[in-house]
Formats: C-alpha cells, structure tokens, sequence
C-alpha cells in the first residue's frame, strides 16, 4: 500500500557519522516543501534519546519518524511504534544497517530519501528478547562478546569490526546452553545462539538465510564449537548466504523460544550489546510495525543495488575525487 504523508519527524544520531556534508534535512526539507509536507529535525544526544524523541513525534501528531543513523537508532525508534499508523523511514548510516538491507533500502541517502517519498509500505514482525524488542537478530555466546567490545570502540567501521572479531576470537570460550524450542530440549555447547527476524546481522552477513521477517516465525542458529581451518569457509558462507549448509550449522523455526544459559551476562539486541539474566525468553509480534521499503525488488535490481552499494563504498573512502 502507499502512504500520504502530512507531517514528519527526522530523527538523526549524529554519532552515526552523519555530516553538515550529507545535508539529510535539506534533501528531506526540499521533498516536503513540494509536498506541502510538516518537517521537524530532532539530534540524539545520548542513549535512550531517540525513544524519548519518537513519543514526542507520536504524541505531536506525526505519521512517519525517519531513523537516520545505525541499528541501534532504528531500534530505539521502531520499537515505539509497534502497533501504531505512525510509519517508519529509514535512512542508514550505521555500520551495520541490517533492517535496511534487509528491506533493500538503498545505501545512499538520495536512494533511501526516493524510497520514503515513493509512499509504498510493508508491516514487518517484531521480536521480543524477554522485555527488549528486536528487528534483525538477538544473540548470545561469540556474537554478543563482538557487539560488546564494538560497542567499547571510538572509531567503529569494518577495519574495527574485523581486529575486534580477531582479538575475540583468540580468548572465547564456547558455553553450554539449554535451548527449549517447539515442546523440545536441547542442551548443547554452543559457540553462539543466534534468533532471528530478519535473514542477516547487517552488511549481508547472512546468519539465517532462510528466515522472513514477515513469516510470524523466528529461526534460530546454532554454531557448534569449531576449529581455525572451519574459519574460512564459516566467513565464505556467511556472505554468500549458504551458511546453513555448514556441518557445524543447526537451524530451528519457532514461534516462540527460551535460551537458558549457565550465568547471566551479554546479548545483543539488534547488534547492541546489553545485560541480560541467564534466562532469556524469545517471542514473534507479528506484523508489528509499518515501515517504508522499496516497492518490489527484481534480481536485476537487487544486482545493480550492490553494484551500486560497492561503488558507495569505495567513494565514500577516496582521499581524493575524480570527476
């Protein structure tokens, strides 16, 4: 379906790296005036500011908050407004961006700027971890160690994300955990637990290939302990999206889980790490939350969308441009 939109509300975290340079509120601002569209431009400026600022969008009457930031804001801004006719907008600049990718928004503002002033929208499902909603995914074990010392760094990007998985690596221990899922127990030693709503982390790293964030299910990946040699082609497959097909893969589909482990201690939550008790109960909203998304997605299309993200990438990252 499509949707008018009357009034609303940019949501920036400026930690995200979000510049005078990328003049978002402009591009927005410009949209708006030919639309005869109310605008307001709200920055975070800690932790938990954005969940404060989208109530306020909510209560002044806006029908679309747009997250412009990484996962973490889009977090905090989606999971006020499950159940609501308030939409959300997208436009990454995280390090990870899963929901984005996801959805196939595009990487580049102007592209994620188009894809919200199109009007076309979808309801996706929602998650909870105990208490704590979630979009993509929600683990525990290696995963959950990596987004807690990411969350530590001063300088986050892909450089980080490797040095922080190397360093890790090197001093993890796997767990046992009780897992119990569809009137069944299992209790395994696990390198990581992973739940997701969403098929990937972000960067289309591919945790749960198969899973659809529309499907009202959650699928689970177990990563049984594994050896250097299993490193290479466990990272091949995370990005080629055949990660399931490793023998030191199990997958699980629910509507609902519990994660029992041997102490309390970190989850991530959409890539953001937080303390949780040993005792961790998942559960599905379906059809949660409405949000802006591209309105169909052909392979060619999906094709040229990465074509074009690697492109983004490598200029992003030129000392110098040659035009």
């Amino acid at each position: 379906m499509k949707k008018e939109l009357k009034k609303i509300y940019v949501i920036i975290n400026p930690v995200s790296g979000v510049g005078s340079k990328d003049k978002i509120p402009d591009m927005i601002a410009s949209r708006c005036i030919e639309r005869g569209i109310s605008m307001q431009v709200l920055n975070t400026g800690y932790a938990g500011h954005a969940k404060e600022l989208t109530l306020r969008a909510i209560d002044d009457g806006a029908d679309c908050v747009i997250a412009v930031g990484g996962d973490g804001t889009v977090n905090e801004i989606a999971q006020n407004l499950l159940f609501t006719d308030v939409f959300l907008g997208i436009i990454p600049k995280g390090s990870g961006n899963g929901l984005a990718h996801e959805l196939n928004i595009p990487m580049d503002i102007k592209g994620a700027v188009d894809v919200i002033f199109a009007g076309h929208t979808s309801v996706i499902d929602a998650c909870k971890a105990n208490e704590r909603a979630f979009f993509c995914t929600c683990g525990v074990g290696f995963d959950a160690t990596i987004s807690k010392e990411f969350a530590k760094e001063k300088h986050r990007g892909s450089l980080t994300y490797v040095k922080d998985i190397v360093e890790s690596y090197l001093e993890y221990k796997p767990e046992v955990y009780e897992l119990r899922v569809n009137d069944h127990t299992i209790r395994e030693k696990a390198f990581l637990i992973t739940c997701a709503n969403a098929s990937q982390y972000g960067n289309n790293a591919f945790i749960a290939p198969n899973a659809d964030i529309n499907d009202g299910k959650i699928d689970i990946t177990i990563l049984s302990p594994f050896n250097t040699f299993d490193i290479g082609p466990l990272a091949i497959q995370l990005f080629t999206k055949t990660i399931d097909k490793n023998s030191k893969i199990k997958t699980l589909r629910a509507k609902e889980a519990q994660i029992i482990r041997q102490k309390a201690g970190v989850m991530h939550i959409d890539g953001e790490p937080v303390m949780e008790s040993e005792e961790i109960n998942i559960s599905v909203i379906k059809s949660a939350v409405k949000v802006f998304s591209p309105e169909n997605t052909t392979f060619v299309g999906d094709v040229q969308r990465r074509i074009n993200e690697v492109f983004q990438f490598f200029e992003d990252r030129m000392p110098v441009r040659i035009r």
